[in-house]
C-alpha cells in the first residue's frame, strides 16, 4: 500500500511509519525537513510545507493520507483539496479535547462537540482554541473527502517512547529516581493514555483495511496510584509516595504544573472516554506496565542531554512537601 504522511518524523508520525515500514508498505513523508532527517532512509521524503508549499504533492497518487499534525482549519482544507484526487482516503489524527462537557466519564463519540465559532477567526492555537479549532479541521477534511471516504481518530493522552510532551514520562522519571517523592491525590483518580505504537499499529491497520468513520482511540483507564506503582516495580525503585490532597495543591497553583493530573470535578471525563468503538475495529492496548517500561528504557538514558520538560521542578516539590508536611502536623 502506498500511503502518504504528512508529519511523520515525529511522535505519533514517526512510530507509523516505523510500523509501515515493518510491515512493508510504501511511504511517503512530506515534512519541513526540520527534525529527524536523518529517520528512515527507505522512505520517500517530500519536502514542502502545509502552508504555501504543497507542491510537491500535486501530479501523485496514493491509497491514503495520515495527516498527523492538522491543528488549522485552513491548511487541513489545504492539503485536503489538495489531495482529493490523489488518495482514497484521508485518516485525520485529532483529540478528544472536540467534546463539549468533559465532566461525565464515558464519553463515546456521539457526545456534543465544542463550538468553533468563537474561534473561526484565529490560527492561534492555544490552551482554549485547540479543541475548538481541531472541530472545524475534522469538518475541513469530511467537507472535502465525505465521510465515506475519512477517518477521524481521536486520541487522548499519547504515551510511550519518544514522546517529546514529557506528560505521562514525567511520573515515571520521578519514582525511577527514588526517594520520598511528592504524589498528588487523590490515590483512585483516573489515569487514561494510549501506548503510541498501539495507536500507530491500529490506524495502519484501519488504512489497510479501508475504515472510515469516527472512533475514540483511547488507552484503558487506570489510577494514578497503578501508574506510580507499576513505574516503582519496573524501575525497581526505593521511591516512596507522600500523597497530597488535591485540594491543597490547587490552592497552592501548581494544578496545571502536574501533567496528566485532573482532580477537578469538571474534569472527571478527560481521563474516562470509552473506547468500545475503536477496540470493536481492532484496537488492541497493551498493559499499562509494558508501556511505563519501555518508556523509560527510552527516557532515562536520555535525562543527562534533554532535562525534562513537564512536571514539578525538584525545588517546588521539596518546597509543597515541606508545605503539606507543616499542615498535616
Amino acid at each position: 500500500m502506498r500511503i502518504l504522511v504528512i508529519g511523520g518524523t515525529e511522535f505519533v508520525g514517526r512510530t507509523f511509519v516505523e510500523a509501515g515500514l515493518a510491515q512493508g508498505h510504501e511511504l511517503t513523508l512530506f515534512h519541513r525537513g526540520r527534525t529527524g532527517r536523518d529517520l528512515f532512509p527507505d522512505a520517500e521524503r517530500l519536502l514542502g510545507d502545509r502552508d504555501g508549499g504543497l507542491d510537491p504533492l500535486r501530479g501523485r497518487r496514493w491509497d491514503v493520507v495520515l495527516d498527523t499534525c492538522g491543528y488549522v482549519p485552513r491548511l487541513v482544507r489545504g492539503a485536503a483539496e489538495t489531495l482529493a484526487d490523489a488518495s482514497e482516503r484521508y485518516l485525520f489524527v485529532s483529540t478528544t479535547s472536540v467534546y463539549a462537557d468533559e465532566s461525565q466519564p464515558g464519553m463515546d463519540e456521539r457526545a456534543a462537540l465544542v463550538d468553533p465559532e468563537p474561534f473561526a477567526g484565529t490560527e492561534e492555537v492555544s490552551e482554549e482554541s485547540y479543541g475548538p479549532l481541531k472541530v472545524s479541521c475534522e469538518r475541513a477534511a469530511v467537507d472535502v473527502f465525505g465521510a465515506e471516504r475519512t477517518l477521524i481518530v481521536r486520541p487522548g493522552y499519547i504515551v510511550g517512547p519518544n514522546d517529546p510532551t514529557d506528560r505521562f514520562t514525567a511520573h515515571l522519571v520521578r519514582v525511577w529516581r527514588g526517594g520520598t517523592f511528592l504524589a498528588p491525590g487523590p490515590p483512585d483518580l483516573a489515569m487514561q493514555g494510549i501506548d503510541v505504537r498501539d495507536l500507530a499499529s491500529w490506524m495502519l491497520a484501519c488504512a489497510t483495511r479501508g475504515t472510515t468513520g469516527v472512533f475514540n482511540a483511547v488507552g484503558p483507564t487506570t489510577s494514578i496510584a497503578d501508574v506510580l506503582e507499576s513505574a516503582r516495580r519496573e524501575s525497581r525503585s526505593d521511591a516512596e509516595p507522600v500523597w497530597v490532597e488535591a485540594g491543597f495543591l490547587l490552592e497552592a497553583g501548581v494544578g496545571d504544573e502536574i501533567p496528566m493530573w485532573h482532580p477537578r470535578p469538571d474534569e472527571a471525563g478527560a481521563m474516562r472516554f470509552d473506547p468500545a468503538k475503536a477496540i470493536a475495529a481492532g484496537l488492541t492496548l497493551r498493559p499499562i506496565g509494558e508501556t511505563v517500561r519501555d518508556t523509560l528504557a527510552w527516557r532515562a538514558p536520555l535525562l543527562h542531554e534533554r532535562p525534562l520538560v513537564a512536571g514539578l521542578t525538584p525545588q517546588q516539590e521539596k518546597e509543597l512537601l515541606d508545605a503539606w508536611a507543616s499542615q498535616i502536623g
